[in-house]
Order: structure tokens, then C-alpha cells, then sequence
């Protein structure tokens, strides 16, 4: 062990240490501060969507379709009242969308184990192949920009993004969160 300090880094910071200035104006954000926030949350979506609108254009597909797909993805097995609940689209808007993932071949249909009226859906191979290669698409934009803002920011943004969304999506959250962390079962 040394006894010389470490020389400091030569990679830029994470974050600026925090002065009481800055917290003051983060606990009190005027009009402006929070119109700005605004704009980078629209301009954010904006550039996030567009990569995965490119592919999803060249399919005849949109938005809808690759929301559906995400959540079936990440759910599989999920019901179509389940999948309502955390779209909040109507009946009729996520007929329509199923209608095209599941005629193209992307998504199935099963009926319930216990209640066969039940509608549960899951990713075919083509669907899955499709949800992967838009993940990707964004991945490498959050990726990029995960890496520039540091961890501490990383830490900031999904703290923000939790206090913007309803009761709800945050329930959601913790559920895919903690199933991020439970160690995975290994095949026999």
C-alpha cells in the first residue's frame, strides 16, 4: 500500500459535486427549468423512438406494434387484459395491433389454463427476432448516452423517470426490477 494520494482522473466526472446552489434550484425550478426539462423529455423521445421507427417502417409497422411486442416480450404469457392495463390504449386500438402481430406471425395466442376465454400471448421465434433487433436499435442509443452522463446520472434519471410515472407503472417497475435481480434458474 502507498502512502501517495491517488492522482486524480483523467476521465471527467460523473456528476459536479453538488453546491448548495444547485440544490436550491433543483427543489425550486422555476417555468423555465421545467419547460427545458419538458423539451428534453419530447426531444428525447423523439431520437429514442426513431431508431426502432426505422425498422418498424419497413415492416408497415408503428409504434403500437413494437409497444405490444416489448411488453409480450418481456411478459410472456401475459393476458390481454394485462397488456390493456399497461398500454392504456382501448380494446379496439390493441385488437387491431394484436390482429397484425399475430396474422404475421409474431405473436400467439393461447387460451387460458384456468379460465379458457383467456387470451395469453407470447413472442414467436420471428417475434422475438424482431423485439431483439429493435431493443438493440435503442440499446445502443441508452448505451451511449449511460455512458456519458456516469453512474450517479444513470441513478438521477431512473429516479426522475420513477417520480413522472403513475402508481401503476411504478408497481410494474419493481415487479421487472426485482426479477432483474432474483438469480435465474439453470436448466437441468
Amino acid at each position: 500500500m502507498s502512502d501517495r494520494k491517488a492522482e486524480p482522473s483523467s476521465r471527467p466526472a460523473a456528476a459536479p459535486p453538488a453546491d448548495t446552489k444547485t440544490l436550491a434550484s433543483l427543489l425550486f425550478l422555476r417555468e423555465e427549468e421545467m419547460r427545458l426539462a419538458q423539451d428534453l423529455l419530447f426531444f428525447a423521445y423523439r431520437d429514442f423512438t426513431c431508431v426502432a421507427d426505422r425498422v418498424l417502417s419497413e415492416l408497415g409497422l408503428g409504434r403500437a406494434h413494437h409497444r405490444a411486442l416489448h411488453f409480450i416480450g418481456r411478459n410472456p404469457g401475459i393476458s390481454v387484459s394485462e397488456l390493456l392495463a399497461i398500454l392504456r390504449i382501448t380494446k379496439q386500438s390493441l385488437a387491431r395491433v394484436l390482429s397484425t402481430l399475430v396474422g404475421r406471425g409474431y405473436v400467439t395466442q393461447t387460451p387460458g389454463r384456468s379460465d379458457r376465454r383467456q387470451r395469453r400471448l407470447s413472442l414467436t421465434q420471428a417475434g422475438a427476432g424482431l423485439e431483439r433487433q429493435l431493443f438493440e436499435r435503442q440499446r445502443e442509443r441508452l448505451a451511449g448516452a449511460y455512458r456519458e452522463a456516469g453512474g450517479t446520472a444513470v441513478e438521477g434519471f431512473r429516479r426522475v423517470m420513477r417520480g413522472i410515472m403513475e402508481h401503476d407503472a411504478r408497481a410494474y417497475m419493481d415487479g421487472a426490477e426485482r426479477e432483474a435481480h432474483e438469480p435465474r434458474a439453470r436448466p437441468a
